[in-house]
């Protein structure tokens, strides 16, 4: 699958479930207690974010997706703190503020990244929808292009049913994905999409020895309950996609290492959800999940990843790092060489016919540095500068050329007459041209040196020029031409 990772800005979310805060203390564990055989934690750190459906939303927003969180929390000091980490994180909360009901906070004590114990502060499951949620939901749906159901047996969805026949029911119809709780798979019963993990799901339909009675048994479920499709998280095993009119789609886990799985599930649904408003189909989005799902559990605690992360983690999938880059990517690939100490060196041109002139002069530009970005007028900014009759060679093909020279890491187009925004954008380290030009009028220089870099000019070696090789290469042969050598056709061939 050529997976792509797409603009998630114009993506509309809306998660609803039971909301919580997570609370996270931290410190070292050198003792036994005297008291009781326990280790003794002397707190150093503590740390709150949302957790359950809050997690959900954050996930979603941190890919920059806009996403609204429908719940509840009590009239309380920990319902308070929650509602300002989403709005700090982006997301507008639509919480209901119960009189008498606690807010959901659970508490986790560790030490050296390891979970030593887990303290749960909540009330009895609310048996009763909450007043004004279904109202809530309905007001919201029309600013979403997918729903997310998160439930965790609070009670915020005692009316999933209600909710996913609003969503599907409303004048443009709402995509509902659930991760769901319990064994009544029957109160989401025509949602779009299912994502219980492998206890949950064998929970209800029984054991799975193998793949295929996996499969069979899925689809058992999914024309039982009307579900459009289920999502089987495996753990090591990775993620197993069924749909009745398709084949399963099974993907492997691409975690390096299995650090903890606090809120994978969370991060999985909320990158699935993004990945579908965002235009993506359900097989993509499905892999962007799992390769988000190999990101988080890398990570200590409920995590969220972000579209840099998911680039960087699909370049290491691949494989390889290609020379030719968007310019999101390369903005994150410069950013992640500088942050690992690396010296960034661009130049730009156009780079028309590449000759012996280029090649000394980006030789010399790479040695100034750890890596070289060359950027390229694209034909249209070409053609303004030079004229209806060029470029002779379309960009695409300037672009493999120079990503080909083994002086060159990575190449990027851009689309104005001079690079100045890009420049801007990356600011390398050092930005070279070549000519007879003063540093002060090379396009960029000005922001390169703010940051506190250089900007140097390196001569073009003489007798190599693109405009010369052009005019030769245009110019009429003689009427009889050359004398071809023995054996071989005027041309060299």
């Amino acid at each position: 699958m050529n997976l792509q990772i797409p603009s998630f800005e114009g993506a509309r979310v809306l998660v609803a479930g039971d909301l919580m805060l997570d609370r996270y203390w931290q410190g070292a564990a050198s003792r036994i207690s005297p008291e009781a055989p326990v280790p003794v934690v002397r707190i150093g750190a503590c740390s709150e974010r949302p957790g359950g459906a809050g997690n959900v939303a954050l996930n979603i927003a941190a890919l920059g997706a806009r996403v609204t969180a429908l719940g509840y929390t009590g009239a309380d000091e920990a319902g308070l703190r929650l509602r300002g980490l989403l709005e700090q994180a982006g997301v507008t909360p639509h919480i209901l503020v119960l009189d008498g009901y606690a807010t959901v906070t659970k508490l986790r004590v560790l030490s050296r990244h390891q979970q030593l114990i887990r303290l749960d502060f909540e009330d009895a499951t609310v048996t009763h929808d909450a007043p004004g949620l279904l109202d809530g939901f309905r007001d919201a749906l029309s600013r979403a292009d997918v729903v997310v159901l998160s439930d965790y047996g609070k009670g915020a969805l005692q009316g999933a049913p209600a909710m996913i026949r609003a969503a599907l029911e409303a004048r443009r119809p709402v995509p509902v994905l659930v991760d769901p709780k319990g064994r009544d798979f029957d109160r989401y019963r025509n949602a779009t999409l299912v994502t219980p993990n492998r206890a949950e799901f064998e929970a209800v339909v029984g054991p799975c020895e193998d793949d295929a009675t996996l499969v069979e048994k899925a689809r058992a479920l999914l024309a039982a309950h009307s579900i459009g499709a289920v999502l089987i998280t495996r753990g090591e095993q990775g993620m197993t996609l069924v749909r009745p009119d398709a084949e399963a789609l099974h993907l492997a886990v691409h975690a390096h290492e299995v650090y903890d799985v606090t809120g994978a599930g969370d991060t999985v649904i909320g990158v699935l959800a993004a990945g579908l408003a965002a235009g993506m189909d359900l097989g993509a989005a499905t892999a962007l999940a799992n390769l988000a799902a190999g990101i988080v559990v890398g990570k200590l605690g409920a995590a969220s990843v972000s579209v840099a992360e998911l680039r960087r983690a699909l370049r290491e999938q691949d494989g390889v790092r290609p020379g030719t880059l968007e310019e999101a990517e390369l903005a994150d690939v410069v950013a992640e060489a500088q942050a690992a100490g690396e010296r960034i060196v661009l130049t730009n041109g156009c780079f028309d016919l590449l000759h012996a002139g280029h090649v000394a002069y980006l030789e010399e530009a790479r040695r100034l540095g750890d890596r070289l970005v060359v950027a390229v007028n694209d034909d249209a900014s070409v053609r303004r500068l030079k004229g209806p009759g060029r470029p002779v060679t379309p960009v695409s093909q300037r672009m493999a050329v120079l990503a080909a020279l083994r002086c060159v890491d990575w190449v990027v187009a851009f689309s104005e007459d001079t690079p100045e925004r890009l420049i801007g954008r990356l600011l390398p380290d050092v930005l070279v041209k070549g000519g007879d030009y003063r540093p002060e009028e090379i396009a960029g220089g000005a922001q390169v040196q703010a940051n506190g870099g250089r900007v140097l000019v390196l001569p073009y070696r003489d007798g190599c020029s693109t405009s010369a090789l052009i005019r030769a290469i245009r110019a009429p042969e003689p009427a009889h031409g050359p004398k071809a050598p023995h054996g071989e056709s005027p041309d060299g061939v």
